[in-house]
């Protein structure tokens, strides 16, 4: 389950979405996400769909990678559809037995409910998937720039998280080996009560904590011996310049959105 988990990695490359500005994908991004929140019907949810398939296509992104992100969230995805499916009322009735009333408004919405998790899921992956943490942080800093006014440390906020990011998949990999480590142990995290399955768990999240601190303190004593002092007077090494296939991306986030706009106004 652990090497599931997907988030924070990048496939470099030299693909059209590779080559986009960060901070061009940044506001596609939430574009996209409100695109999504406000599609209603079928045809609004293909529209993003058609875009999110299109971006992946010409990111080369293996779709065994965005399905492998998923997985983790598989249980969070399958109670949420639960949820609406049994407390949302409303159109015919299909199912009336015992305390279960299950409505065909309720299959909609809990269909709506998965397909718009997933798409946010898999939307958010091609961001980290085919943008670098620097480029990443670069983008984040640009943009947030002027709350720089407001004393705000924008570059230091943009650093942690691009460092959060970074290390999502260090942490999992030294998870996956501490628990290989435990079980060779003859540890027994499978089988039991829930409260001895969470006192197992003990010997995994000591070790992986004192690992997170280990590796923090490394990381802050490399940065000190590198003269890093924030980003007052820093410059980089690549400099972000919007081009003219910016424009054009930005352009069609936009006509998607307008398209879910319209679809939504005229009900379709």
């Amino acid at each position: 389950m652990l090497k599931d988990i997907t988030l924070g990695q990048f496939f470099p490359g030299k693909t059209v979405i590779h080559r986009l500005d960060p901070r061009t994908k940044l506001l596609l991004l939430i574009v996209y996400i409100v695109a999504l929140f406000l599609a209603k019907s079928y045809l609004s949810y293909a529209l993003v769909l058609v875009f999110l398939v299109s971006v992946t296509l010409l990111g080369r992104i293996p779709f065994k990678a965005m399905t492998r992100g998923l997985k983790p969230m598989l249980i969070f995805i399958l109670f949420t559809a639960v949820l609406n499916l049994f407390y949302t009322k409303g159109g015919t009735l299909l199912v009336d037995w015992w305390i279960f009333h299950i409505y065909s408004e309720g299959v909609k919405t809990a269909f709506f409910m998965v397909l718009r998790i997933m798409l946010l899921i898999c939307g958010t992956f091609l961001l980290t998937y085919t943008t670098s943490p620097i480029a990443l942080t670069d983008a984040l800093e640009r943009l947030l720039s002027p709350l720089k006014k407001l004393r705000v440390p924008v570059h230091e906020l943009a650093m942690m998280m691009s460092i959060a990011l970074r290390f999502i998949p260090t942490l999992i990999e030294e998870t996956d080996k501490i628990i290989s480590a435990q079980k060779a142990r003859g540890a027994d995290f499978e089988t039991g009560s829930l409260v001895r399955r969470a006192k197992a768990l003990i010997p995994i999240l000591v070790p992986l904590f004192v690992s997170a601190f280990r590796r923090a303190d490394e990381l802050a004593t490399a940065m000190e011996c590198r003269c890093y002092h924030g980003g007052e007077g820093r410059t980089r090494l690549k400099v972000l310049r919007f081009a003219s296939i910016d424009l054009i991306a930005f352009l069609l986030g936009v006509a998607l959105l307008a398209g879910v706009i319209v679809l939504r106004h005229f009900g379709l």
